[in-house]
């Protein structure tokens, strides 16, 4: 080999047995002075999916056959963002329906529902295409003790669009299931946005969020039993937000302490 040419050879770093309990991008190693092409390039692709994610469309022939394994109707919406481009540039519109879509959910508004179920496609269409459905087939059968309004799917979303929803249906309480601004490691990633008393006007501080729901984050059951806590303790201290605390871990462990003291006759 010519004195000139010398092979490529990847130095690993010292923490490099830690990338395999994250998918962030650490201990990539380097060769000379460089990040490795491997690594370069597949930094390139997840950019790709990314930005693919956020101009992605909602499947909703997929969406609307899954939902009707639950028997709820549902219906298809716009908000006022007509593309994707007034979208991306007027958040305020995507937090508003056209007048059509409010007329037609009045229309179809029945007996006053406990939850809104509102499916957005948010940043990441892709997010609720992929994981929209597997939660939700866990989550519905845990929330049989409610009465739920019919599933609205809307294209080109945002958060806040589930209070004009819940209002217009007049439900007492909303879950809003919206593709979340895709991560370089993470571009199908789902929000869970639960809002009690959803009305016209209300802010972040006002709503419980899920966060990272898909398999390789949050996993689907695990979320719908933080969702379902979430809407139980609403409905329990008619609040949600800020003042609403997840303590679901501390009241599993007072569970298992009680357990401990008064053990269960049955189970001796």
């Amino acid at each position: 080999m010519p004195a000139h040419i010398t092979k490529n050879i990847i130095q690993e770093d010292a923490w490099h047995s830690l990338k395999e309990y994250t998918a962030a991008r650490i201990a990539l190693g380097r060769t000379g002075n460089a990040i490795p092409l491997k690594e370069v390039l597949q930094f390139k692709l997840a950019f790709a999916h990314a930005r693919d994610a956020v101009y992605s469309l909602l499947d909703t022939e997929h969406l609307f056959t899954g939902l009707a394994a639950f028997q709820l109707p549902a219906y298809f919406l716009q908000s006022k963002a007509a593309t994707r481009t007034i979208y991306l540039q007027r958040p305020d519109l995507g937090r508003q329906l056209t007048n059509d879509a409010i007329t037609k959910l009045k229309n179809v508004a029945g007996e006053p529902y406990d939850i809104a179920i509102i499916l957005a496609d948010g940043l990441s269409a892709t997010a609720i295409n992929n994981n929209a459905l597997p939660l939700l087939q866990l989550l519905i059968p845990m929330l049989q003790q409610y009465i739920l309004s019919p599933v609205v799917i809307v294209q080109n979303a945002r958060v806040a669009i589930g209070d004009e929803i819940s209002a217009a249906l007049a439900a007492k309480a909303s879950i809003v299931l919206i593709g979340e601004r895709p991560g370089l490691s993470s571009p199908d990633s789902l929000g869970a946005y639960i809002t009690f008393n959803p009305t016209v006007g209300l802010t972040d501080e006002s709503r419980n969020c899920v966060s990272n729901i898909r398999p390789e984050g949050l996993h689907h059951n695990l979320a719908a039993e933080k969702i379902l806590y979430l809407i139980n303790e609403s409905f329990r201290l008619n609040l949600s937000g800020v003042h609403l605390k997840d303590n679901a871990a501390i009241a599993t462990q007072i569970l298992s302490s009680s357990k401990k003291i008064n053990p269960d006759p049955n189970e001796r």
